[in-house]
């Protein structure tokens, strides 16, 4: 074990720059023990002679005086899980290949760690039982095994109508997610769902032990009408699921027992033509079954995250406006109490005998975790002090602007460190994706927010715009732009745009633009519509949905939302405004795509670069091998970062 004193930090001294990627610790997945007395976490680490990312798991005492190394650094480690009885500390990880991932075991009375499961696999979310004794997990099974060396590849046969995702590939015909139990003891695993009709997910140990609560789909996500059902099974092999409710299928699930067993919280999505506009709802239900009783619906802001508190309460995290708060929600009266008011981002949420552990991060410090007192918050870990305590960040200010029919879009402005009131700076637009999501008092190696104040550093004022189709300002501000994509998201940036020109702020002569997911798709559509940018940059980006039907992850969604395209032709070729606009487009692009993401396949970019460079438009496509939608190979990641800034420098002529 490693002990880690804590320092106060120096003075900021120098702007940002690219070699400090490499330094940040990116802290996450929080987990709090039983008894309230250490805080388990992820830390994950660049390293950069390798030229990977690695992770570790530490921990945390409560009253933040020691802080303990659990794991060497790995090439996989997460999920951290204390048994109740707190001897154990359970995590996902492998030394050799994040493919690979086992559950481990780390012994506090021994100090050693044991791996349980021994499994060919792809294991998920795993949850204890409550006396200790055992572990319930999630695992796919049933994909054909890699061929042997020398032998030929067979095909993929698939009979879903999801069947693909980024990260995970191709979805063969016979596999399926399923439940198993592994004993704690004899490190026995036996099948608790095995349903071959049937993916089962999210598992939730009920406070007795004697049943488990889970979601359970046809398909690997939502089934076909956008719903899945809510199903709990007595924990013993062999047992049969009921179903206590079927649901419109939130973005991100999460199950949680009341600890007095009572009840059967749970987050529900829209109807289904809804689904990309983000507003997870809570709701609970009784164990036995019975009435669905909402409990954050007349709040309109998306639950990102919950944790019951006791029986009465639980502590939420929702997402409104520029930040994500905590609040108390009394399960009784239906009341939601803020517990923070500042300028931040708070996730992560994890409560345990009377003590919250949360993430905290705010513009100008990365995420660490903090213990949650009252309204207060008192810091935990400082892994990312030392590095912060170098560098002098540009300031950050809201911004407030009526859009072209009135409509009042909010969003953020990152200002060079050594920022000079009434002088004209080069001005970047910086595009957040989704469209769901939010740009967010947060600061992040990996996050846009790290990109923002680095062109900050070099002189950039950077704009980070919260347009209609984005989460954070309710449901009617989200499905604005239902079916109707690249109109009104275009309107709020540009209205952004005349805001900062007019207030003296932005150059007009010297503008920027681009973003990735859907803010690469938001690019595609503004160069076509918008010629005043000088350069742009559109990252994993799609100029021509309907050249893009069925070879995205997104097949369902995008077909509850649009209809397939032989029956509305028309709206399918308007939402593919920018290809088939493209000579309309004048602007120096650079595209970027990785060759092996299904959420937005690199096709989207070969299109709209091989469109630019037919009309001798200046265009350049840079494709990374072997990753998925988000880069994760450290130097492609620096590669991206360096890319993009010497074509704003070269087209915006900020550097000559």
């Amino acid at each position: 074990m490693t002990l880690v004193a804590l320092a106060a930090p120096p003075t900021p001294a120098r702007p940002l720059n690219v070699d400090d990627f490499d330094r940040f610790a990116d802290i996450g997945e929080v987990q709090i023990s039983a008894d309230g007395a250490w805080v388990a976490y992820v830390v994950g680490t660049v390293d950069r002679a390798a030229d990977e990312q690695r992770s570790a798991i530490w921990i945390v005492r409560w009253d933040g005086t020691k802080q303990e190394l659990v794991t060497a650094s790995l090439k996989h480690a997460g999920t951290p899980r204390w048994s109740p009885d707190g001897r154990y500390l359970a995590f996902n990880g492998s030394a050799t290949d994040p493919d690979e991932s086992q559950i481990m075991l780390f012994d506090r009375q021994s100090g050693l760690t044991r791996v349980l499961t021994d499994v060919t696999g792809d294991i998920g979310d795993f949850v204890w039982s409550p006396d200790s004794r055992r572990l319930v997990f999630v695992m796919v099974t049933g994909a054909e095994p890699p061929p042997k060396e020398g032998a030929p590849p067979q095909p993929i046969v698939i009979d879903a109508a999801y069947f693909k995702e980024d990260k995970f590939g191709y979805f063969e015909k016979g596999q399926r997610q399923h439940l198993y139990l592994a004993n704690i003891a004899t490190a026995k695993i036996d099948a608790l769902t095995s349903d071959p009709q049937f993916n089962d997910d999210h598992p939730a140990w009920a406070p007795d032990g004697s049943h488990i609560a889970f979601v359970r789909t046809h398909e690997r996500e939502a089934d076909v009408d956008g719903m899945g059902d809510v199903d709990v099974v007595d924990a013993a092999v062999g047992a049969q699921a009921s179903t206590l409710v079927r649901i419109f299928t939130p973005n991100a699930q999460h199950l949680a027992w009341s600890p007095d067993g009572c009840l059967l919280a749970f987050l529900q999505g829209q109807e289904p033509k809804y689904v990309s506009y983000m507003l997870d709802r809570l709701a609970v239900i009784p164990a036995g079954g019975g009435a669905v009783r909402p409990l954050s619906n007349a709040l309109d802001r998306a639950i990102v995250a919950y944790t019951f508190e006791n029986s009465g309460s639980i502590l939420v995290s929702i997402e409104d406006d520029m930040t994500k708060y905590p609040a108390r929600l009394d399960l009784k009266t239906g009341s939601i109490k803020r517990l923070y008011t500042l300028p931040s981002v708070i996730d992560g949420i994890s409560s345990a005998a009377g003590h919250t552990a949360v993430m905290y991060t705010d513009d100008r410090s990365p995420v660490e975790l903090y213990a949650l007192e009252g309204r207060g918050l008192r810091k935990l870990t400082r892994h990312n002090d030392a590095l912060m305590a170098e560098i002098n960040l540009g300031s950050v200010e809201e911004l407030k602007f009526s859009s072209r029919d009135g409509t009042e879009i909010h969003g953020l402005m990152v200002k060079p460190p050594n920022y000079q009131p009434g002088r004209k700076y080069p001005t970047l637009v910086w595009i957040h994706g989704g469209p769901s999501g939010q740009d967010e008092h947060y600061f992040s190696y990996d996050q846009w927010q790290f990109k923002r104040q680095m062109f900050a550093a070099k002189g950039y004022v950077v704009l980070g715009i919260n347009y209609r189709g984005g989460s954070g300002r309710g449901s009617d501000f989200a499905k604005a732009i239902f079916a109707d994509w690249g109109h009104l998201e275009i309107e709020d940036l540009q209205a952004a745009v005349d805001h900062v020109v007019a207030r003296g702020i932005a150059d007009p002569d010297k503008l920027g633009i681009g973003g990735r997911s859907y803010g690469g798709i938001l690019t595609d559509y503004m160069i076509a519509k918008d010629g005043r940018f000088k350069a742009a940059m559109s990252i994993a980006g799609d100029g021509n949905p309907i050249g893009m039907y069925g070879t995205d992850e997104y097949f369902l969604p995008s077909t509850w939302e649009l209809g397939p395209p032989w029956r509305d032709p028309d709206l399918w070729m308007k939402v593919s405004y920018p290809l088939f606009h493209a000579d309309h487009i004048h602007t120096p692009t650079l595209f970027i795509g990785q060759s092996k993401d299904f959420n937005v396949p690199v096709a989207g970019a070969e299109q709209m670069y091989q469109a630019l460079r037919t009309l001798g438009v200046p265009t350049e496509l840079v494709i990374y091998p072997g990753e998925y939608h988000d880069l994760t190979r450290p130097s492609f990641m620096r590669d991206e970062i360096e890319r993009v800034s010497a074509w704003f420098d070269h087209y915006v002529n900020v550097v000559h």
